[in-house]
């Protein structure tokens, strides 16, 4: 089957289409994520990102619906109400560069137009105190991440990785929307090394590859490690309390792009979408994965004494990222906090 991104395209207009012919409480309904790339494909494979906006909450947050092996679409939903205050959107980091710039799929009601609008008055939006105001909140929520962090008292396992990882990716996107919208899923490490270089930091880039210890491992460890990692991934999207991540439609959208990043010229950047969906996995399975993912973290650093000097080292880069919001905002006439 040949697919095209206009293929891929048309097929998120249908099924935006369809869905609000039989739903009503639908309001419009936009495209995201990589399809608005002109090559939207890792691996051979991608998905389609519908945010399908309605009047009243609905039941089901997220769906994903299977096309082919490679190719699945995901919805997300969000309600009216969120979209009340589009000066409140222009300071978010998540859903104001989500309504900045989409493709607009299908509407009931004229209220698309109007969000971005008033989203994009003035041409303020990517100017520095909007942009600062946006990474603030980012950096704030990488620091909860890491307090979070040294108030544990338990051996690390799944759920403190998965905080440091948070912390990380928080910390990450604090640096990616200085110059774009944040970062997402498979390619995160792959494209932060270009933003980091666009903030004139390109020491960033180097050190959250060093957190994650993407600096300890080559390509051939990180093949060692999929057979195990599918097989936990397999187990863990049977289970009803798995992480909505984990669904058995996307094991190729993350296999494949693994494999394809690990063949590439940054091997290193396949650590975040393995390491990222393992954990989210074994959080729900038994000591016999437990372990192999325990072997890997191991390897990684996350574990034990080095464990403790990596979240440290987090400490400091969350740091070095607040000197850098500093220093931005003052060359800017900004106050700083």
């Amino acid at each position: 089957m040949r697919v095209t991104r206009e293929s891929l395209l048309r097929i998120a207009k249908e099924t935006a289409q369809e869905r609000a012919y039989n739903d009503p409480d639908i309001v419009a309904a936009y495209l995201t994520g990589s399809l608005l790339n002109v090559d939207p494909m890792l691996g051979g494979a991608t998905d389609i990102d519908i945010v399908f906006v309605h009047n009243n909450k609905p039941a089901r947050p997220r769906e994903f619906i299977k096309l082919t092996p490679d190719f699945h679409i995901d919805i997300s939903r969000r309600t009216k109400d969120e979209f009340k205050s589009p000066r409140e959107l222009r300071g978010d980091p998540w859903m104001g560069y989500e309504m900045y710039d989409p493709i607009l799929l299908y509407e009931r009601e004229k209220f698309f137009d109007f969000v971005q609008a008033s989203l994009r008055a003035g041409f303020d939006f990517e100017q520095p105190p909007l942009m600062i105001q946006r990474c603030r909140k980012l950096l704030s929520q990488a620091r909860r991440a890491w307090m979070d962090l040294t108030e544990q008292t338990e051996a690390e396992g799944p759920r403190e990785i998965h905080k440091f990882m948070d912390a990380l990716f928080h910390a990450v996107n604090t640096v990616a929307e200085l110059s774009g919208p944040p970062l997402f899923g498979r390619r995160i490490l792959l494209e932060f090394p270009a933003r980091a270089e666009a903030s004139q930091n390109p020491g960033l880039a180097v050190g959250a590859y060093g957190l994650i210890g993407a600096s300890l491992v080559d390509d051939h460890k990180l093949k060692s490690w999929l057979s195990d990692w599918k097989a936990a991934y397999l187990a863990a999207a049977e289970k009803p309390e798995v992480d909505v991540q984990i669904h058995a439609v996307r094991l190729n959208y993350y296999e494949k792009a693994i494999k394809a990043m690990l063949e590439g010229e940054n091997p290193g950047a396949a650590v975040w979408p393995l390491l990222h969906t393992w954990t989210l996995a074994v959080e729900s399975l038994n000591e016999d994965h437990l372990k192999f993912w325990q072997g890997a973290v191991t390897t990684l650093g996350l574990h034990g004494p080095a464990f403790e000097e990596r979240v440290q080292g987090l400490d400091q880069y969350i740091d070095s990222i607040e000197i850098l919001l500093d220093e931005l905002a003052k060359a800017s006439g900004l106050d700083t906090p």
